[in-house]
């Protein structure tokens, strides 16, 4: 049923979107499954995933969507497509600090946190400004991820994503990052460019299966 989720999405989809199937807790098979419909971006949360699933000379382009720990940023580098889930100045540094090592580019996005709930990490979008005016050699920020609220309410998410498509627009960012299995239909009428589906393409996930 995998390839024909990613078919059945695909279809809802603009061409300028990448949908990204998020890969977290489910095994290699699944990824091997998905590859068959022509999917290559895959999303984790933890960076030990990406390195246990990654194969050498393989065109999958992986995208770290979960919180980063800097300890874990020099394991990392190289390993990525996109960061998405940037959260503070400091995780910026070290990603500056290990990619020049590397002599490498490597490509972030600034997690915003626009639902403002303390369960989420993310930059309050009044820091962009200060954020945006440091200088990088080896990285490049291409856009903001968004988390929607995690709730039923519609019209609260419908808030939240009008927000972060404002601050797409108002900064001129190439890539915004938005929405789930439960919400990415609503990302899509407020701008994003990427949008990060787990549940709708591999089925539900068994976390008591997690180490």
């Amino acid at each position: 049923m995998i390839k024909e989720n990613i078919e059945r999405i695909r279809q809802t989809l603009p061409e300028n979107v990448t949908l990204i199937a998020v890969s977290k807790t489910y095994p290699r098979s699944c990824i091997d499954e998905a590859i068959k419909a022509n999917q290559l971006d895959f999303g984790e949360n933890k960076v030990q995933e990406i390195l246990q699933k990654a194969q050498p000379d393989e065109p999958i382009r992986w995208h770290m969507i979960g919180h980063l720990q800097t300890n874990k940023v020099k394991y990392l580098i190289g390993k990525t497509a996109l960061i998405h889930s940037v959260d503070s100045l400091h995780l910026l540094d070290v990603i500056e600090k290990e990619s020049t090592k590397q002599d490498l580019v490597t490509h972030v996005l600034l997690q915003v946190n626009l639902a403002h709930e303390e369960t989420k990490f993310g930059f309050d979008e009044t820091e962009l400004d200060d954020v945006l005016k440091h200088s990088y050699q080896h990285v490049a920020i291409d856009g903001i991820m968004v988390i929607g609220p995690h709730c039923e309410d519609e019209q609260r998410i419908e808030e939240v994503f009008m927000k972060a498509e404002k601050l797409k627009n108002s900064y001129h960012f190439k890539e915004l990052s938005m929405g789930m299995s439960y919400d990415y239909k609503i990302a899509l009428k407020h701008g994003a460019t990427m949008i990060r589906i787990g549940t709708d393409i591999f089925g539900q996930r068994d976390y008591s299966k997690q180490k």
